[in-house]
């Protein structure tokens, strides 16, 4: 068994169960405005960045996207959901669990999300800072977020790491698809959405009993 590189960590939905708390904002933004978020919209939503969250939104609402309307609606749906997430955010099935025993196993890890820098450190907060040699933030990435592979190669030329030789831990087809791209090897743990088959791609139904030996499995 090769040892991975390094572990990259996608946030939301994977490690935590905070897409059912963005719920709340992003149903809030489009009620506030006169309309409604309907679920295929919300589902495109997921693993995506601010602005392609607000782009979405607004023609959802049927709001006519200027750049100060965007810029506006964004700073109003951080700072919500920023309230939502102070009040707690619950962890999904093992990932604690797992994020330590890789940890302790002395394998590098990066935290990859599409998530801006401001959620992510009140996220840190129950996640713990110590667990992570490398964060790479969806407002840290030039605008080239996931599906694209910048975030996930950024997160292991950080670390010193060749892409093929790291696993990334997705749970959205967003996220897969930028780890894939990337290179990296995927273990894939759906929450909210399916994610297709395809290469590179091995599945799992939660985080329970997975460690630095389970995912050393996956490079072969």
């Amino acid at each position: 068994m090769r040892t991975p590189a390094a572990v990259l960590w996608d946030m939301d939905g994977t490690l935590l169960d905070s897409e059912k708390l963005w719920d709340i904002p992003l149903h809030e933004f489009a009620e506030e405005r006169g309309g409604t978020l309907s679920p295929a919209t919300r589902q495109r939503i997921i693993g995506s960045n601010l602005p392609t969250t607000m782009g979405i939104l607004f023609d959802e609402v049927g709001l006519q996207a200027t750049p100060e309307g965007l810029e506006e609606g964004g700073r109003w749906l951080l700072a919500r959901t920023e309230e939502v997430f102070r009040e707690g955010l619950p962890w999904r099935p093992g990932a604690q669990e797992a994020l330590r025993a890789v940890r302790d196993a002395g394998v590098p890890m990066a935290l990859v999300t599409s998530t801006d820098r401001r959620l992510t450190e009140v996220a840190l907060d129950t996640l713990g800072r110590d667990l992570f040699d490398v964060t790479v933030c969806g407002d840290e990435v030039e605008g080239r977020n996931k599906p694209l592979p910048d975030p996930y190669l950024k997160a292991a030329r950080l670390l010193g790491a060749e892409p093929e030789r790291c696993v990334a831990v997705e749970d959205s087809p967003t996220g897969t698809r930028s780890a894939v791209a990337a290179g990296c090897t995927v273990l894939v743990v759906p929450c909210e959405i399916p994610v297709p088959q395809g290469e590179r791609r091995v599945f799992r139904e939660s985080l329970i009993g997975v460690d630095a030996v389970v995912l050393a499995e996956l490079l072969g």
